[in-house]
């Protein structure tokens, strides 16, 4: 089996400006608004000689997602400056052309600097992709995967049982206090709040059990192949370039773990606008990761397992504010999943 690649450190500009006037003679900015940004960080449209990018800015102060995570120093940083994304698959374009770190309070911000793609993104709205992206997007997500195989975080990213507490008790617990400054925590608030009246006390317990010590989870995980995490496979950070290339945006949740958990992600997030069930979904997948010579048998079954049980331990919020037929179909692959534990 191929061994992960050796990675080629970047170095980040100090402040925005040395990062844009480095780059061209002319720059122009304006501020926007991105319609899929769930996080609350703020974007620019940059034109550098003409040349159009997008400029995100993060800080924890200002990203839920970052204070949920305990991220102060910007994980999206680090997977830029220890050289994660340019060892990515050169089937898939991460866009990131530069970077800045070190800003607003504590140094702890940082910007983001990328080519606009936006004309090939995934459009927004409710109807299905086509099989053909839906395929090709599977199939990025196997060959980054098999690409980083065996991969062991040393470079400080999301820790496994961090990400298993996503949307969890304590940071929601934060949230409130904060008076809910972004609406996402608060859906899921409420959203948790029904979640006991719409599965089977079984099914409660378990997940409840697991929101409270996600640890249990991430051992059982850890039992199974481990590889690096973009953590994000949903529609609206992804795109495809003319030559078929993935574009792939956003890397917001990256660290060590078990592909299942970003297959499951995929599914849970994406479930409306997908063009092929989700067992069929999951079947695709697995031939993708054995096509590109991952070898699935003694561990697939464990660790798919978990991650279905993992991703409505993250999502069960989400799921309970839907139909009653998407959160059945999470309920029981979340029962078989606890088999595994």
């Amino acid at each position: 089996m191929v061994s992960p690649p050796t990675l080629t450190p970047q170095q980040p500009a100090g402040s925005i400006e040395e990062l844009l006037r480095g780059r061209a003679a002319d720059v122009r900015r304006e501020p926007f608004h991105s319609d899929d940004g769930k996080s609350g960080s703020g974007f620019e449209r940059v034109w550098l000689d003409g040349q159009p990018h997008v400029l995100k800015v993060l800080h924890v102060d200002g990203d839920w997602i970052a204070r949920s995570l305990g991220d102060l120093g910007c994980a999206a940083l680090r997977v830029w400056t220890a050289g994660l994304l340019d060892a990515a698959p050169a089937s898939i374009d991460h866009t990131v052309v530069g970077a800045a770190s070190g800003l607003g309070r504590h140094g702890w911000g940082a910007a983001l600097l990328m080519h606009d793609v936006g004309p090939q993104l995934v459009p927004e709205g409710d109807a299905p992709i086509t099989l053909e992206h839906h395929a090709g997007f599977l199939d990025s997500l196997a060959e980054l995967s098999a690409r980083f195989w065996g991969w062991t975080d040393d470079v400080g990213l999301l820790p496994l049982t961090t990400r298993l507490s996503f949307c969890g008790p304590g940071m929601l617990e934060v949230e409130r206090e904060l008076g809910w400054p972004h609406p996402v925590p608060s859906l899921a608030d409420q959203g948790w709040q029904r979640f006991g009246g719409r599965v089977p006390p079984q099914v409660e317990d378990l997940v409840e059990g697991l929101r409270r010590e996600p640890w249990v989870l991430a051992d059982a995980l850890r039992a199974t192949p481990s590889t690096f995490l973009h953590g994000d496979w949903k529609l609206g950070n992804l795109g495809r370039h003319d030559d078929g290339r993935t574009i792939l945006l956003d890397c917001a949740y990256p660290g060590e773990g078990p592909v299942g958990h970003d297959l499951a992600w995929y599914l849970a997030l994406n479930r409306a606008r997908l063009p092929e069930s989700k067992e069929a979904a999951i079947d695709r997948f697995r031939r993708s990761l054995e096509g590109h010579g991952i070898p699935t048998d003694g561990w697939w079954e464990r660790q798919l397992g978990l991650s279905l049980l993992g991703a409505l331990v993250e999502f069960g919020w989400e799921k309970a504010l839907g139909d009653d037929a998407e959160l059945g179909w999470w309920a029981d692959a979340a029962r078989d999943g606890a088999r595994w534990l």
